[in-house]
């Protein structure tokens, strides 16, 4: 038994290929159905209206059809597809529309500038305030060089120096009064003290170093006695720093602090001497380490 043919692809035909399987499937009808006259006859008999009892059509006929017939529903929804898509984007085409768009992108384009701007300001500042804290504390050092005594008997010379490591970038240091403290118990006192001279209180352009000091006096009853024979004291000078001779906001505050072991005038050398165990002559003072 033979397996009837298999259909073909109809995806894969051409519009005159697919006229041709009409006619073919046309003749092969009529070849089936209407063989011989009587066939078509008693059809057309059967039919109650008059209309029906004609001949059927000849192939040249049927192919006259097919050309003047309609494009399928599958060709008009393919054709209606960009028709569609064209009257979706029309809105486009609006003036209206489009200088909303100009409108809105040039807002987003402002708002972008302005933003870019803040930060690039900010980034700025950053980093000028960065070069003058590195400045003020890595490139400025402060030390307590010397304590004397003065002559009146009673008071102490301290004398401290100031240098900027980098004198091509000069800074302006404005000095305030040094002050100096004494420990009685645990707590510290404030002493008497004054600048004798010099830049105590003004601004100081550095490009190098400079000297400074203070005058001071150490009077405090029941002052603490962490060495034999020796008043523990705090010398402490707070500056205001900054890279240009007319500050703004561009000030950067540093606060130096020294803490020394301070012999009192009149002091007996050999009963310290005894007590502390020294070598040779007991010194006027002792610097510490911050803390």
């Amino acid at each position: 038994m033979k397996r009837p043919p298999s259909l073909p692809d109809l995806n894969a035909l051409t519009e005159a290929q697919k006229d041709e399987l009409i006619v073919g499937l046309w003749k092969a009808l009529v070849a089936i159905e209407g063989s011989d006259e009587a066939t078509w006859s008693a059809g057309a008999a059967s039919d109650q209206t008059p209309q029906n009892s004609a001949p059927p059509p000849s192939t040249g006929e049927l192919r006259e059809r097919i050309r003047r017939a309609a494009p399928s529903r599958r060709a008009q929804a393919r054709a209606d597809v960009p028709a569609r898509l064209g009257r979706r984007f029309e809105f486009l085409g609006s003036k209206a529309l489009r200088v909303a768009l100009i409108v809105i992108g040039l807002g987003f384009l402002a708002d972008f500038g302005v933003s870019w701007n803040q930060q690039r300001i900010l980034a700025a500042r950053d980093k000028t305030a960065l070069e003058l804290k590195n400045a003020a504390f890595a490139g400025l050092y402060v030390e307590l060089l010397r304590i004397a005594y003065e002559p009146d008997g009673k008071s102490y010379r301290a004398t401290l120096n100031m240098q900027n490591a980098n004198p091509d970038a000069p800074l302006y240091v404005m000095l305030n009064p040094v002050r100096v403290f004494e420990q009685t118990g645990m707590t510290w006192q404030e002493t008497p003290s004054q600048a004798p001279s010099g830049p105590g209180g003004s601004v100081v352009k550095l490009d190098g170093a400079r000297e400074y000091s203070v005058v001071f006096q150490a009077d405090v009853k029941d002052w603490a006695e962490l060495i034999p024979g020796y008043m523990h004291v705090r010398i402490q000078s707070d500056m205001l720093i900054s890279q240009s001779s007319e500050p703004k906001d561009d000030i950067v505050e540093r606060n130096n602090r020294f803490y020394v072991y301070l012999k009192p005038q009149g002091s007996d050398d050999a009963e310290i001497k005894r007590r502390s165990k020294f070598s040779g002559a007991p010194p006027i003072f002792i610097p510490m380490p911050p803390h």
